[in-house]
């Protein structure tokens, strides 16, 4: 039975290695993903402020503003995103070919629709019902099997071994089948969110486009019968008249959300690709976002002479913008002067509209730093607060036990590491940590029950 779902599990996720957005099935956090190096998240405050603001008018559409939803970004070049429990993923490789901000809004309206649809809960009824079905014929199977070998009668132990496989294709194509169906609802739902939200279902049928170039350009013969999702040129035949019908189908994108999304992409290719196709990249680009990846380009790969000369240029020109602080703050203390570096990130912590953590544990780093008492004071106060609303922040915990131990106090430096240890799932190191952290605190404290609660926790259950 482990043998027919763990077969079920690799044709979903190769559905997603093929370039067409999949659901994974998943019940694992996002910390044991990382750790086991299934799902490399990235962490940046621009984007996921962005990618924030895409969702939200669609989560309130589709009756999810109030579920809950984090979205997490993958260090992945395919263009793919799937959804897991309450949490909703999406490559940078989506982020990255999208070229409006309409596109990737069409993919979060149609990943919420699986999330509002409960699809995710249906999916396992689905795949138990198939490995029933093949258990049921993997046994009347092994029964003719076993009756041919009885009577000596090859024909019927033969005819034993094609009920078995006969069973295990039924099944598989049962689920496949109800998969596929849920992704067109799952489309249908999408186009939906985009209506009531006052935006164009264009940038879809756009992605399915893309989707069915890089079918024909492979020229891989597809069994439709065989993938979880409908072939992209239904997808489009299903869906482009409803969308070309909608009195919002030529609207476009703000100028604001369509800068902001070239920032974005013009980041992403700086950490993602090489220098030259970066560079080529920002051809593409309005001249903001060009100047933007190259003083990342500078950041990266440069001089932080001049890194620092192109990020306060770009200040220069919009003195408002956090980000161009945050990067000013990267600069500085990769130029190893961070009493500037605590400036820059500070205002670029005032001036951050969705105050974000990842920018205030920078912030934080900045100050320790600069190695003075009261800046570590001060830094394990911002840090702390950070992680409070972020709790799989596992980086921050790094800082956060730095500052302790650089004030000495070794008990709760201890029990940072273990918590860092914790988020990232590694539950082993976590609980030496948490063992040793809590003989320094007296027993039924808040930082000692804290500790139990990780010495208590039971990791994933290995494979057998």
């Amino acid at each position: 039975m482990d043998a027919v779902v763990s077969s079920l599990l690799k044709l979903v996720r190769a559905a997603a290695v093929a370039g067409l957005a999949a659901i994974v099935v998943a019940t694992a956090s996002v910390s044991a993903f990382a750790q086991q190096g299934r799902v490399p998240i990235v962490r940046d405050a621009e984007i996921e402020a962005l990618v924030r603001d895409y969702a939200r008018p669609i989560f309130k559409a589709a009756g999810l503003s109030k579920s809950g939803i984090d979205i997490i970004l993958v260090n992945d070049p395919n263009f793919n995103a799937f959804v897991a429990g309450r949490r909703m993923f999406i490559n940078t490789g989506a982020l990255l070919q999208s070229e409006t901000p309409n596109e990737i809004i069409g993919v979060i309206a149609h990943e919420a629709g699986h999330i509002a649809g409960g699809h995710q809960e249906r999916l396992r009824d689905q795949m138990a019902r198939a490995q029933t079905m093949a258990v049921i014929a993997s046994l009347l199977g092994v029964g003719a099997m076993a009756a041919g070998a009885a009577t000596d009668q090859g024909g019927l132990a033969g005819a034993g071994a094609g009920i078995m496989m006969g069973g295990s294709e039924t099944a598989r194509r049962s689920l496949l089948s109800y998969q596929r169906t849920e992704e067109a609802a799952a489309d249908q739902s999408g186009i939906r969110y985009l209506e009531a939200t006052g935006q164009s279902g264009k940038g879809m049928l756009t992605t399915f486009a893309r989707f069915q170039s890089a079918l024909s350009l492979s020229g891989a013969q597809v069994d439709p019968y065989r993938i979880s999702h409908p072939m992209p040129r239904d997808r489009i035949a299903n869906l482009e008249t409803l969308v070309k019908a909608s009195p919002y189908y030529d609207n476009t994108d703000s100028a604001d959300l369509q800068l902001r999304h070239e920032m974005m992409r013009a980041k992403i290719a700086v950490y993602t690709k090489g220098q030259g196709e970066a560079s080529r990249l920002f051809k593409k680009l309005s001249p903001l976002a060009a100047q933007y990846g190259d003083a990342q380009l500078a950041y990266r790969f440069g001089s932080p002479r001049n890194a620092l000369k192109k990020v306060d240029a770009l200040i220069k020109q919009h003195p408002n913008n956090a980000y161009f602080h945050e990067l000013r703050g990267d600069v500085l203390l990769k130029a190893n002067q961070p009493e500037k570096a605590v400036a820059a990130y500070a205002k670029a912590a005032q001036l951050d509209p969705a105050k974000s953590s990842i920018t205030q544990i920078a912030y934080g780093q900045a100050l320790l730093a600069t190695g003075k008492t009261e800046n570590i004071k001060k830094a394990a106060s911002l840090i702390k607060d950070a992680l409070s609303r972020d709790k799989e922040n596992f980086n921050g915990y790094t800082y956060l036990a730095q500052a302790y131990g650089q004030l000495g106090d070794v008990g709760q430096a201890e029990l940072a590491t273990a918590e860092g240890y914790y988020y990232s799932g590694n539950y082993q190191q976590a609980k030496i940590f948490a063992m040793r952290a809590q003989q320094k605190f007296k027993r039924g404290e808040p930082a000692w029950v804290r500790a139990q609660d990780i010495i208590s926790q039971k990791g994933p259950k290995k494979k057998g």
